[in-house]
C-alpha cells in the first residue's frame, strides 16, 4: 500500500507563499489543522493541502477568516461546489481587474499628458450604473443633508484613481455578499451582518460619515427603489433583498 505524501509546514509554506506564522494560526483556529508526528511536529497530507488551497482562494476573494471559517462548517459545504463558485466570482473579479487596468491606463496618460477628464470619463467605472442619473432625486432629498455636503465636498476632489479604488472595493463586497448567498448563509448570520458593517465602512470612507441609522436607511432603499434593486442584483440575482436584510440584521 502506498504511503500518502506529506509536507511539514516550512514546505507548505513554501509551496502556498504563506508565512510559516499563518499556517500556526491556521491550526489555532481550527480552519486548517494539519497531523501531528509521534515528536509534535505539524505534517500536511492530501486533506489539508485541499483544505489550505480552498481557504486561499477565499482569501484572494477579499474573505475574513471569520467569514471562511463560518463558511467552511455549514452542514451544506461541499469542495466541489466551492471551487466551481470561486471560479465563478474569480472571473467576475478578473474581468473587472481588466476594466479597471484599462481606466488606469487612461488615467496614467491622463496625469502624464496633462488632460482633464470630463464628468463621463470621471463615472465610466461605475459601469452601466450612472450616479448622475440619480443626482436631482438625490439633491432634492437630502441636498440640505450634512451627509449631502461632505459627499460633495468629498467626491469633487476624487480623480479617476480615487473612483478606480472605490468601485474595486464595492465589487469585492458585493462579490462576497454573493458568495454567502450562494452558500446558503442566511443574511442575518453573523458572516452576512460583519460584512454589512464593511459596507457602512466603505461609505464612511469614500463618501459621508454613514451612521447605523442612515445604513438602514439605505437598505431599505435597495428593495424600494427598483432602479437600486436592478442595479445590485447585476451583482447576482435576489443580492438587493440579501443585502436589505443583513444591514436590517445588524442593528437589531
Amino acid at each position: 500500500m502506498e504511503t500518502e505524501q506529506t509536507l511539514t509546514v516550512g514546505q507548505v509554506a513554501g509551496l502556498a507563499g504563506v508565512t510559516v506564522r499563518t499556517l500556526h494560526h491556521y491550526d489555532e483556529i481550527g480552519l486548517v489543522v494539519p497531523d501531528r508526528t509521534a515528536t509534535g511536529y505539524r505534517q500536511y497530507g492530501a486533506t489539508q493541502i485541499d483544505r489550505l488551497q480552498e481557504v486561499l482562494f477565499f482569501r484572494e476573494l477579499g474573505f475574513g477568516l471569520d467569514e471562511i471559517a463560518r463558511i467552511m462548517r455549514e452542514p451544506t459545504y461541499e469542495r466541489a461546489t466551492t471551487l466551481r463558485r470561486q471560479r465563478d466570482l474569480l472571473e467576475t473579479k478578473s474581468r473587472h481587474l481588466r476594466s479597471m487596468l484599462r481606466a488606469l491606463d487612461t488615467a496614467i496618460h491622463n496625469e502624464t499628458s496633462g488632460e482633464t477628464m470630463n464628468y463621463e470619463e470621471k463615472l465610466e467605472v461605475f459601469g452601466d450604473f450612472d450616479p448622475s442619473e440619480y443626482e436631482e432625486e438625490v439633491k432634492e432629498r437630502w441636498g440640505d443633508s450634512d451627509a449631502y455636503r461632505q459627499s460633495t465636498k468629498r467626491t469633487n476632489k476624487y480623480t479617476k484613481e480615487d473612483w478606480t479604488a472605490i468601485q474595486a472595493e464595492i465589487a469585492e463586497i458585493y462579490a462576497a455578499f454573493v458568495a454567502l448567498m450562494q452558500q446558503g448563509v442566511p443574511s442575518n448570520s453573523p458572516p452576512a451582518t460583519q460584512l454589512a458593517e464593511r459596507h457602512r465602512a466603505h461609505i464612511s470612507r469614500w463618501f459621508y460619515d454613514c451612521s447605523r441609522e442612515i445604513h438602514a436607511g439605505l437598505g431599505q432603499m435597495y428593495v424600494a427603489d427598483i432602479r437600486f434593486t436592478r442595479n445590485i442584483d447585476r451583482q447576482g440575482e435576489g443580492l438587493a433583498v440579501y443585502m436589505s436584510e443583513a444591514i436590517a440584521a445588524s442593528y437589531a
